[in-house]
Order: structure tokens, then sequence, then C-alpha cells
């Protein structure tokens, strides 16, 4: 097989290093702040655990960094994901609007509360759930009962939620979403945990709904190794999210009394401690994903040029400020995305294809869905992932 991208893939590398052999990775993580002088005070203090100064600041500061009334720390996105939609009321049995092209803890968290996802398409401009196909689905497909709940009329099930996930930092059309959850009576929460830096008309990801939630897993654009946080503007709802991650205890000075089945989903001082000093580099480290991206936009419009089988890059759409956690791009096929990926990566250039579409694995196959969720396997055919580590390697 003819080698076909080396001309592209050569001068990509060549933005992180000069060395050849250099190995180049997906999304690495950048310490160059006050992580170890923070981690540090964290052991010094002996509280690494889920009691600790640093839990409290770093949810401080990341209210004050997205906007939010109020921002609950948890050990990672999975956990605060499934926290928002136990507050919400999601229940066994219910249904639970999102898309099939996400990482599967989005319809992980939905499962750990005996609901099931309902898998509707994206939408292309912005590779998140669709707003339009949601307004068409509950108009066609469902209605409300006289307790003004939203039922699906062919299963006789409550649809509870919407989950749209802000794919790689682009996110879906919310202030649509947020129309039609207080239309048809649903929760909205957003599954933002890779698109902390994006904007939405200047507002925050994760803001709009009932529920937003942030993860900072070592590869997001900042990490405390795990980590999540839950956001939200009522204080009711804070409350009770920080009692059912703290195992539901009830304060006292001595007494172990928990008034519920709570769950040991409190993040860590020692992982609170590496998490604010990384915030403190957050706007440096999406002013170089920013510079990134319109260096690969660049690269793959020159190889265009001289090239039919030039890919697209993936820009933010309009109206949104995109943190570009992965940069990406759309080969013309699946084969050339597959061609793509094997010669990027025997190049040491560590590319990866979307996720594979949830209704397709084992636990979700059953799942009620969409009958095409075309543009979901349109995408899924055809983009690539790019190294996108929010410092340069050279």
């Amino acid at each position: 097989m003819p080698v076909l991208f080396n001309d592209l893939i050569l001068p990509m590398r060549a933005l992180f290093s000069d060395d050849p052999s250099a190995f180049i990775p997906l999304h690495a993580p950048a310490f160059h702040g006050n992580e170890k002088t923070y981690l540090n005070e964290c052991i010094d203090s002996t509280f690494v655990s889920s009691v600790g100064p640093f839990v409290d600041r770093i949810e401080k500061e990341m209210a004050e960094f997205t906007g939010s009334a109020h921002a609950i720390a948890c050990v990672n996105g999975t956990a605060a994901l499934h926290i928002s939609l136990l507050l919400a009321g999601v229940q066994k049995g219910d249904l639970v609007l999102t898309q099939s092209l996400s990482f599967v803890a989005t319809a992980n968290a939905i499962a750990y509360t005996g609901a099931e996802p309902l898998f509707l398409d994206i939408d292309p401009n912005n590779l998140s759930l669709s707003a339009e196909t949601v307004a068409q689905f509950l108009s066609a497909e469902c209605s409300l009962n006289p307790r003004r709940e939203c039922v699906h009329n062919a299963s006789g099930r409550r649809v509870k939620a919407i989950v749209p996930m802000h794919s790689f930092g682009f996110c879906a059309d919310v202030k649509t979403l947020q129309e039609l959850a207080r239309q048809y009576g649903l929760a909205l929460i957003e599954d933002a945990a890779e698109s902390l830096g994006s904007y939405i008309e200047g507002q925050h990801s994760g803001t709009f709904g009932m529920f937003g939630t942030l993860s900072f897993n070592g590869n997001k654009t900042i990490t405390a190794g795990g980590g999540g946080i839950i956001l939200t503007q009522d204080a009711e709802l804070a409350k009770k999210a920080k009692h059912l991650t703290t195992q539901a205890k009830q304060p006292h000075a001595w007494k172990f009394f928990h008034d519920q089945t709570g769950y040991n989903y409190r993040m860590p001082n020692i992982n609170a401690a590496l998490l604010c000093a990384q915030l403190e580099q957050l706007p440096a480290f999406l002013k170089v994903k920013r510079d990134l991206a319109q260096q690969y936009h660049s690269l793959i419009e020159t190889f265009k040029q001289g090239n039919k089988l030039g890919p697209s890059f993936l820009l933010e759409p309009q109206g949104q400020t995109c943190n570009y956690w992965l940069c990406g791009m759309l080969m013309n096929s699946l084969e050339q995305r597959d061609q793509f990926l094997e010669e990027a990566n025997a190049l040491n250039f560590m590319c990866r294809p979307a996720w594979e579409l949830l209704h397709t694995l084992p636990m979700f196959q059953r799942s009620p869905r969409a009958e095409h969720l075309s543009h979901s396997h349109f995408i899924y055919e055809r983009l690539v992932s790019l190294p996108s580590s929010p410092y340069h390697l050279a």
C-alpha cells in the first residue's frame, strides 16, 4: 500500500519535536507550575484524603472560573455525572436522551441509576447531541401525561433527562436543549468532561443545565490525576450533592450518622492540590491549544492544495469558543482514516479515531435508539484526533 500522508504527518510532528524518533503522545499533562509545592503542602499537613483546604479552594476557584454559583468536587467525572442524574430524579426504568458518539462514561453513569440511555443522533457541526433531532423525537414520539411527565409513547416509559456530551470541547446547542427541557419537564445535565474553557456566546459550558459535570483525568486539559466537578446554580442541589458525595454523613463533632445511602465520591485533598496548581495555568494552556489548532489548520490547508485526499480540520462552530481539547480532522472515508492512523502511529505520532459508537457496545446494543444515527456513523468513520498536549514538546 503506498504511503499517502507523510507529507502531512511529518510537518505535524515537527510542531512538537525535531527528533524524528521522539514519541508524540495524544495528550500528555503539563506540570510547570506550583504542583510540587502544593503537593508538599498537602503531604506536610497530613490531610491527603477527602478533607482539606485544597478541596474547598478548588470548589471556590472552579465556580469562579466557570461562572457557576456552586462547584462540588468529586473523585472523577463519572461520579459527578452519576450524582447529577440521581439528584435530577432519574430512576430505574427511566429513559435518558443522549448521544451514541461519546465516551462510554456518559452511558455508564446513566446505567448506574437503573435507567437506560436512548441514543439520538449528533449535529455534525458541533459533534454533540443534535437539538433538532431531540426536538423531533420529543414531538413525534413522546407526550406529557396528566402528571406533566414526559412519556415515550411506544414503550410507556418515562423520559426524565437530556444529557448532551460536549464532544472534544465543541459544545451542543444547549440553549435550544434548555428550552426543550423546560417544555417537556426534563432535566438538562451537561456532560462537559471535555469542555473546560469552552464557551457558548460567552457563557461557560456546563452552566446552562440543572447540572454540568467536568472531568480532570490525566488526559484532560488540566488534571488532578483523576477528579471531577459538579456545577449547578441551585444552592439546595449543591448542598445535596455535597452530602451524597460524602457518604451522606450528618455533621457532628464525633458521632457517625448517615441519613441515606451515600457515595464515597469526594475528591481527595491531594488531588485537589494538584488541580489548584493546574487551574492557575489554564489560561496559558488554552492559548497554546488555540495556537496549535491554527497551526494544524494551516498545515492541512497547505496539504489539500496539492492533494485531493486532503482532510478537513474541525473548526469551532459560530458563536462558540472551543478549548480544542483534542484537535481533530475529518478524512474522506473510513479507509483513509485507518490508513492515516496506521501511518501516523508508525511514525510515533499518536493519533486516535473517535470512540466506538455506544449503541454498538455489547451492554448497550439493546438500548433504544433512533433508527439511523447517520451523522454519528459519518463522523465515527472519518474523525482522527491529533496530538493536542497543552504545551508543545519542542
